[in-house]
């Protein structure tokens, strides 16, 4: 994987739809326009998207001093929205996904916080913080045992295994921000968010225009490294920049309906999807995303598009109640980073196609944008028992996803 250079300011946006629509194509992957009329009209899609779309997970149950507090919670739980690759030994430790633990995580980093040790949500707080005080409050097991050398029937135990692997890429990232943080003179990220706030919405000269959008996503790529999520795969440029638009949409959703506004908060009705392993994943499932003819890739969902299987998923969910919410995922295909890019720009081009298709289509009544769309998405993998058992990409050592 080589490094990448920023895209030219002011294109930040575009960069994420043109790299992934170029790697797409490169990589020999398909999307039909009947397939996704095929979706959009299947009564999986139109009997759940108005109610699944909803569902955004960024209920807040606690109370806070100030906006400015949630401010800087909601952008650490978006820094830290990652572990997808983890899916699978996260429920085995604690009986929830990636997503859920590192909310948890963020909770109890606030709850927790006191005169002795300070915020741990502050800048400083973030950049001091360690290894074993993350795994505390996450709760998990960081160790692995192994026999002893020379004793027998004695194990001996040592830091290790997937747990650990995790908790130092969450403790890299808090400490790295809070360093850049420190030295930059803000006292945490929210008020890093919140100048970049005031800052675009200067930028924006009408309803129509995204400067807002465009400078508040360049300034958050630029200053910290956890949100640079980009490369070059096979000689073309990829941007996906998903923790930082999922950032400036959860504050679109958080603040957005408060009258009057608390500070700036952009319009992103127009923004890229927000790109994991579960969009591609269940793209490729639903018959969106064809692989077939991709010579890297052809083989990882081999039983994905079996047509007897693709109907029962596109019909309408049936009750089940033998498929607990918290039972043990089984891991998907285990990718290369390049390839993780690869199918994660499918999924970004694949649903500005979606988009396009939905508002041609007079036979369907519903209006459908694109974070709308990356939330149903998102959502109803969790929502239907068996798309919960449908199998996910797993990329484990990357702080994007």
């Amino acid at each position: 994987m080589e490094s990448s250079p920023f895209p030219a300011s002011g294109e930040f946006l575009q960069s994420v739809r043109t790299s992934a629509k170029t790697l797409r194509k490169a990589a020999n992957i398909l999307i039909e326009e009947q397939s996704i009329k095929r979706l959009l009209l299947s009564t999986a899609f139109t009997s759940s998207f108005k109610r699944v779309s909803a569902s955004h997970g960024l209920a807040m149950p606690l109370n806070f001093p100030s906006a400015g507090a949630e401010l800087n919670l909601l952008s650490i739980l978006a820094l830290l929205n990652f572990g997808s690759g983890y899916r699978r030994p996260l429920h085995m430790e604690t009986g929830h996904g990636a997503w859920d633990c590192m909310k948890a995580l963020v909770f109890s980093l606030y709850i927790t916080s006191s005169v002795d040790e300070g915020d741990l949500l502050s800048a400083r707080g973030m950049q001091k913080i360690s290894e074993g005080r993350v795994a505390e409050i996450m709760r998990v097991n960081v160790h692995t045992e192994k026999p002893h050398e020379t004793l027998e029937h004695v194990t001996i135990g040592e830091l290790g295994g997937p747990m650990y692997d995790l908790v130092k890429l969450v403790t890299r990232v808090l400490n790295e921000t809070g360093e850049i943080l420190v030295n930059t003179g803000y006292p945490d990220l929210g008020m890093f968010v919140l100048e970049a706030l005031n800052d675009g919405r200067k930028a924006r000269s009408d309803e129509s225009n995204h400067a807002d959008v465009e400078l508040i996503l360049e300034r958050l790529v630029r200053a910290f490294p956890a949100f640079q999520d980009m490369s070059i795969v096979e000689g073309q440029h990829i941007f996906c920049f998903k923790k930082a638009l999922f950032l400036i949409h959860a504050i679109s959703i958080r603040f957005g309906a408060a009258n009057p506004p608390l500070f700036p908060v952009p319009s992103t009705t127009h923004l890229p999807i927000f790109s994991d392993n579960v969009l591609p994943s269940l793209l490729i499932h639903l018959g969106v995303i064809d692989i077939s003819r991709s010579p890297s890739l052809a083989f990882l969902f081999p039983h994905a598009g079996a047509p007897q299987k693709l109907a029962a998923l596109l019909a309408t969910a049936v009750p089940s109640s033998g498929d607990p919410l918290n039972s043990i995922p089984k891991d998907g295909p285990v990718l290369s980073t390049d390839q993780a890019y690869i199918l994660r720009a499918a999924a970004i081009d694949a649903c500005e196609l979606i988009t396009e298709t939905a508002h041609k289509l007079s036979e369907s009544a519903i209006t459908v944008d694109l974070p709308s769309l990356d939330m149903w998405l998102w959502a109803v993998a969790k929502d239907r028992a068996d798309y919960r058992q449908l199998e996910r990409f797993v990329l484990r050592d990357t702080i994007f996803f």
